[in-house]
C-alpha cells in the first residue's frame, strides 16, 4: 500500500500532490486496424509502465477473443508517468478505445472522460468511415485532437496526401501531424511531448466536494463490482461514504486504485484522475453509465451531464441446441450481462426450439462476439433465431407497441401502420466500386443523400431501413468492394413502412425461429431464397416434406424434398402382379401416416446458413 498524505499519484516522483498542469487525460481514436492498441502498446513500453519481459501484443486487450480477432471490444485505461524534455514529471491517463461501429458506445464513454484525443490515421489508407464517426465525437465533447500519422514505414506510405485530406474531409490542421510507426517505435518520443505540450490539463476543484463520473463497471469474482470513475472534484477516499446520484445508493469505499496497466491501491484519487474504487455492490446494474458519484455526507447540488445508456438495435433468438442445457444458459448470459452492461435479455419459448432468451445487442458484431463467447467460454451449443430490429407497431384501438420479435405481431386487422428504424450510413469506397455499393444500396431499399469525392475514393451519404442491414449487408459490402469499402452508421429515426410478417413452414409445420418482418416488395425474393436454401440443407427423411413460405394464408413460395425410397419389392420375385401391388400400397399407406406423425429434424446448421442468403 503506498502512503498517499495528498492527492500524490502511485509512485510518482516523490512529490505530495501531482498539480493538475501537469495531468494529462486522453484517448485514442481510429478506424479498426489503423494501429490505436498497437500504440498504446509502445506508449507503455516507452514509459516504462512493464516490465519487459511482462510485454506483450495488445497489452490493454484482456479478453482472448480480443486478441484473436485483433479488435478492442472494451474500452480499457492505464496510468503512465512520464519525464518531459523540460525535466517535470506528468501523469498520463490513457483510454484505448474500439473502432467498431457496434462498440461506439465505449469510444463515447471514454471520450467523456477525457480532455484530447490522439486521432490515429493509417498513411497508406487515409480517412475512413469510423474516423469520421469518432473524431465527430470527440468534437462535441470539446477535445484538443492531435492528428498522429501511423504506419509511415510502409512502401504504401503517403504522408502528405493523407495530411491534405484529413484537412480536407475532416477540416482538422493536419500540417503538426506526429509521423509515426507504431510497430516499430519510430516517432513515439514525439507522440509523448506532444500529449505534454499540445493536450489541455483537466479543470477540477480540489477544494469542492466530490463529483466523479462513472465510465464503466464489470464484475470481478474476487472484488465484486469494480466502477472506473473520473474525478472532477475533490477527493475520493478509501474509508468514504460515498453516493450514486441516480439510485441514490449509498455505499462505503473499500478499495481506490489505478490501473498500471496491472491494479495499483492507493488511499485516494483527487481531481483531474482516474481511477477505480471498490465498495459493497454486488450487481453491476446497480452502477449505471455516467452517473455521478459524490459524497453522501456533503453531496454535490448538481450531477455531472453524463450520457445515454446503450440501445439495442439487433434482437434474436438463443436456444440451446439440447433441451438440457437450458438452465446452463441461464446461467452463462447472467454471467456475461454482469461483464456487459449493453447486452440485455428475457426469456422465450418457440414450439420448434424450446425454452431459450430473446436478446437485445448494439450491432451485430456484438451479437457474434456473445454468441462466440457463450460456445467457447460455457461450452454451448446455440441455435441463433433470424436477427430482428425494433419496430413500432400502432394498432387500429390508437396503442403503440414495440416489437422485436416476429412471433409476437399481432393480426393483420389490428394492425393500422408499423414504423421501421432508419440509419444514416456513411460509405468511403474507392471509385472503381462505387458502381456495385450503389446497387447494394438501392436493393436494400436505400435513398442517397450526398455523394462527394474525398481523393480517389467516394464518400457516399445514405439512408437506409435497420432492417436491411442486420442481415448482411455488412459482408455483401465487403464482397462488392474487394474489401476497400468502410461503413458506420447512425440510427436516425423511425419511417412507416408496407411490412409484413413472413412464416417459414416445413411440412406444414412453422417453424417460428425463421418467420421475419419483411417488405412486402421483398416478400417474394426472400421467401424463395429461404425455401431453396432449406431445401439444400434440410436432409431427405423416408416421406415427401413440403417446404413453404407464407404471407399469412397465402403461399408465396415452396420447395419440395423427394422421400427417401426403399425399395419394397427388392425380395418380391415373379408371381403375380397384385401382390407387387399389395407391397407398394402398404407402403404408400405408411408414408401417409409417416408424413402425418414424422418430426422433421432441421439440423443446427440449416438455421445459421438460411439466415446467411446470397443473393446473388
Amino acid at each position: 500500500m503506498t502512503d498517499t498524505s495528498a492527492q500524490k499519484p502511485a509512485a510518482s516522483a516523490g512529490d505530495a500532490m501531482m498539480p493538475l498542469s501537469r495531468i494529462r487525460n486522453f484517448s485514442i481514436i481510429a478506424h479498426i486496424d489503423h494501429g490505436k492498441s498497437t500504440l498504446a502498446d509502445r506508449l507503455i513500453q516507452t514509459c516504462g509502465a512493464v516490465a519487459l519481459r511482462d510485454m506483450k501484443e495488445q497489452m490493454l486487450d484482456s479478453m482472448d477473443i480480443e486478441r484473436e480477432r485483433g479488435i478492442t471490444i472494451k474500452a480499457q485505461t492505464v496510468r503512465l508517468d512520464y519525464k518531459a524534455h523540460d525535466g517535470l514529471m506528468y501523469q498520463l491517463n490513457l483510454m484505448d478505445t474500439p473502432g467498431h461501429v457496434d462498440f461506439a458506445y465505449e469510444v463515447s464513454r471514454s471520450l467523456a472522460a477525457c480532455e484530447g484525443s490522439l486521432l490515429v490515421v493509417d498513411a497508406s489508407q487515409g480517412v475512413e468511415a469510423q474516423t469520421l464517426a469518432n473524431v465527430y465525437q470527440a468534437l462535441d465533447n470539446k477535445h484538443e485532437i492531435v492528428p498522429i500519422l501511423n504506419k509511415i514505414d510502409l512502401p504504401a506510405a503517403e504522408p502528405d496526401r493523407i495530411k491534405q485530406q484529413i484537412e480536407d474531409v475532416i477540416g482538422l490542421d493536419a500540417s503538426q501531424a506526429v509521423p509515426i510507426s507504431a510497430k516499430t517505435g519510430i516517432g513515439i518520443d514525439l507522440v509523448l511531448e506532444a500529449i505534454v505540450t499540445r493536450l489541455p490539463p483537466p479543470k477540477g476543484d480540489i477544494n469542492g466536494t466530490l463529483k466523479a463520473l462513472l465510465i464503466d463497471s464489470w464484475y470481478d469474482a474476487y472484488l465484486g463490482v469494480i466502477v472506473l470513475v473520473r474525478v472532477v472534484d475533490g477527493f475520493l477516499k478509501k474509508g468514504q461514504k460515498i453516493k450514486l446520484m441516480s439510485s441514490g445508493a449509498v455505499q462505503q469505499v473499500e478499495r481506490v486504485g489505478i490501473f498500471r496497466p496491472k491494479q495499483e491501491m492507493l488511499s485516494q484519487l483527487g481531481p483531474g484522475e482516474v481511477g477505480f474504487f471498490t465498495a459493497q455492490i454486488k450487481e453491476v446494474a446497480d452502477t449505471r453509465i455516467g452517473d455521478t458519484v459524490t459524497d453522501a455526507a456533503k453531496p454535490t447540488p448538481k450531477a455531472l451531464p453524463g450520457f445515454k445508456p446503450a440501445q439495442p438495435v439487433v434482437f434474436c433468438g438463443l436456444f440451446p441446441v439440447d433441451a438440457a442445457d437450458f438452465e446452463s444458459l441461464r446461467e452463462a448470459v447472467g454471467k456475461l450481462r454482469l461483464n456487459d452492461a449493453s447486452f440485455s435479455y428475457e426469456m422465450e419459448t418457440s414450439a420448434a426450439l424450446g425454452f431459450g432468451y430473446r436478446c437485445g445487442f448494439l450491432g451485430l458484431l456484438h451479437l457474434e462476439i456473445i454468441t462466440e463467447r457463450l460456445s467457447r467460454e460455457f461450452n454451448l451449443d446455440l441455435i441463433t433465431t433470424a436477427p430482428s430490429v425494433i419496430y413500432h407497431v400502432y394498432r387500429t384501438n390508437g396503442t403503440m407497441m414495440e416489437m422485436h420479435n416476429p412471433a409476437d405481431m399481432p393480426d393483420a386487422g389490428q394492425i393500422e401502420r408499423i414504423e421501421e428504424p432508419w440509419i444514416k450510413a456513411t460509405i468511403l469506397v474507392p471509385d472503381e466500386y462505387l458502381g456495385s455499393v450503389l446497387k447494394l444500396c438501392q436493393d436494400r431499399r436505400g435513398r442517397q443523400i450526398e455523394l462527394t469525392y474525398v481523393g480517389q475514393r467516394a464518400m457516399l451519404i445514405y439512408s437506409l431501413p435497420l432492417n436491411e442491414v442486420v442481415f448482411d449487408f455488412y459482408d455483401r459490402l465487403k464482397s462488392v468492394s474487394r474489401g476497400y469499402a468502410s461503413f458506420d452508421y447512425s440510427v436516425s429515426g423511425y419511417e412507416e413502412g408496407d411490412l409484413v410478417k413472413m412464416s417459414i413452414l416445413v411440412n406444414s409445420e412453422p417453424v417460428d425461429a425463421l418467420s421475419m418482418i419483411v417488405h412486402r416488395a421483398r416478400a417474394e425474393q426472400r421467401g424463395r431464397g429461404m425455401c431453396e436454401k432449406l431445401k439444400e440443407l434440410i436432409p431427405p427423411h423416408l416421406f415427401v416434406i413440403p417446404i413453404q413460405a407464407a404471407l399469412g394464408a397465402k403461399v408465396i413460395a415452396r420447395e419440395t424434398i423427394r422421400a427417401l425410397r426403399k425399395d419394397v419389392l427388392a425380395k418380391c420375385y415373379g408371381g403375380d402382379v397384385s401382390r407387387k401391388r399389395k407391397l407398394l400400397d402398404k407402403q404408400k399407406a405408411g408414408k401417409k401416416k409417416l408424413r402425418q406423425f414424422g418430426k422433421v429434424e432441421i439440423p443446427q446448421e440449416a438455421f445459421i446458413a438460411a439466415l446467411k442468403m446470397d443473393e446473388n
